[in-house]
């Protein structure tokens, strides 16, 4: 019912529907408006639009209400009073849910969804730990000598690997890329130990997701994935950083397709204003480039925020399809910011834009899409169409009958994988220097075993040769004397004999213990 011929039917005004062309899909889009003036809802009706016309889209969702797109709604008083003024005859209508796969990062409430921290980069990861540049700097350093060694980085243990193992080559390191402080490697590691106890970490890791599972169709009709976001809602840098990541992955992995008749995909980026809060100028130039060039790979992108003022004026003016609800303007900020909403619309004679963003109720809204010629239309005020299916959340039950139906997709990423990346490179490495330090320690101490065998060999055999020698001589002389003895004709004794023995055992024994101490003395003095 929603789409027509070349476009899809969003809301309805006074000259009757307003569509978005198919082939201008792909510009970009803001939804913005007060809390509780219908941006949810018409960001449903934007999304089950496209669904029915083939076209996947991608989704936040932060409350828990966008998953009522998977369920038929129902005919309310309300949306029968509005019947007339759309020209839907209530016989006709027939409501429905849409294809859809829940996702989740932290792998609750859907499919997890995963990115290894070297797919990540280091910008985005510096973002994530919220680091200053110098040490956004050294992570780049890491980053780089890591792709050098051709190892991978996919969990938060292979970073606080790699990090402690930086802060040991540093020095090796700081010559030829600049200084590596240990100061800047302590604050890294203590942002990445505070993301580890916030359960972040669950977000790194392998099977890390296709962004070609984003673009699947069932039955003609688009698949809606939808992220669970409340958890991640409370890490609004891990929530923005995340889906800046899947933009980049799309505009890097899908090839260049030209003006087609409708998107491949559409983005639907919620909570927007957490995107651009301090976030550096050259990432907010990238961010820019990548939503500039990204159309040409047949990706539409919707911002969705309370302000146009949340946006930054350079990505603000890439966004030709607008839907603009109700404002409020209690304080002089927020009538800045309805001024500065008034002022990016073409100005219909009809009403004044300005007072009408005040003016509109829930459900209302001023559109304007961009024409076949690519420019942007004048604004209508007008009531945004509502969705055929269920508004609100759905229960528990209905979520895990989704979940298990897509079997195939569950199993291809609900297993952690652990391939040999830094962690086990670096803990082999480890490894391998403390076994060689132990061969090396071992191998010296065998050599200083052998020359102390050495030398006591050495000092031996001259104690040894000093004995024989002292032994050699008494002997020589007793002799000597007994042989005198009898040529004289004197007769020894044995009490004289057995005197002139231990006379030589002592003399040598005393020339043993001089040689002794003139080879220990000489030694020392070496």
């Amino acid at each position: 019912m929603y789409t027509q011929e070349n476009g899809f039917y969003i809301a309805h005004g006074p000259n009757g529907p307003i569509s978005i062309l198919g082939n201008m899909a792909n510009r970009h889009g803001l939804i913005a408006g007060a809390t509780g003036t219908g941006k949810t809802v018409t960001l449903q009706v934007i999304a089950e639009s496209f669904c029915k016309a083939g076209v996947p889209c991608f989704m936040a969702d932060m409350k828990g209400d966008l998953s009522g797109v998977s369920q038929p709604g129902k005919l309310s008083s309300f949306i029968e009073k509005r019947l007339p003024e759309f020209g839907i005859d209530k016989e006709s209508l027939t409501f429905e849910g849409s294809p859809v796969r829940f996702y989740d990062v932290f792998g609750e409430q859907g499919i997890p969804m995963r990115a290894t921290i070297g797919e990540m980069g280091p910008d985005l990861m510096g973002r994530i730990l919220g680091l200053n540049d110098t040490q956004t700097g050294v992570l780049n350093i890491l980053y780089r000598i890591l792709d050098e060694k051709g190892v991978m980085l996919d969990d938060v243990k292979d970073l606080r690997s790699a990090l402690d193992w930086l802060s040991k080559h540093a020095k090796e390191y700081s010559t030829q890329y600049g200084n590596v402080a240990p100061a800047s490697i302590g604050a890294i590691q203590r942002a990445l130990l505070h993301l580890e106890n916030q359960g972040a970490d669950k977000f790194f890791g392998i099977p890390s997701f296709k962004i070609d599972d984003l673009m699947a169709t069932r039955d003609g009709k688009g698949v809606l994935s939808v992220l669970a976001a409340d958890k991640l809602m409370l890490q609004p840098k891990l929530y923005s950083t995340f889906l800046l990541w899947l933009i980049s992955e799309l505009y890097s992995t899908l090839p260049e397709a030209g003006d087609l008749e409708k998107p491949k995909l559409v983005f639907f980026f919620d909570e927007a204003h957490m995107l651009f809060e301090d976030t550096s100028k050259a990432l907010t130039d990238k961010i820019e480039q990548v939503i500039r060039l990204i159309r040409s790979k047949g990706v539409g992108i919707f911002f969705i925020s309370q302000l146009p003022t949340d946006i930054p004026d350079i990505i603000l003016g890439q966004l030709g399809n607008r839907v603009q609800h109700a404002l409020r303007a209690y304080t002089p900020r927020d009538q800045k910011a309805v001024k500065v909403a008034a002022e990016t619309f073409r100005a219909n004679p009809a009403f004044k834009t300005e007072e009408a963003i005040l003016e509109l109720e829930t459900g209302e809204a001023l559109v304007s899409f961009l024409d076949e010629k690519g420019a942007p239309s004048v604004v209508e005020r007008a009531k945004v169409l509502f969705p055929l299916s269920q508004i609100g959340a759905i229960t528990e039950g209905q979520r895990l009958d989704i979940m298990n139906e897509g079997k195939d997709i569950n199993a291809k990423y609900k297993e952690v994988q652990d391939r040999e990346s830094v962690f086990e490179v670096f803990a082999r490495e480890a490894e391998a220097e403390a076994k060689a330090a132990e061969e090396a320690a071992a191998a010296k101490q065998a050599e200083k075993e052998e020359k102390k065998g050495k030398k006591e060999k050495t000092v031996w055999d001259k104690v040894k040769k000093a004995v024989i020698t002292a032994v050699t001589g008494t002997l020589a002389t007793i002799l000597g004397k007994t042989v005198s003895d009898a040529i004289t004709g004197k007769k020894s004794k044995n009490n004289s004999v057995k005197d002139a023995a231990g006379r030589a055992v002592k003399n040598a024994t005393s020339a043993a213990g001089r040689q002794i101490l003139r080879d220990i003395l000489g030694n020392a003095t070496k």
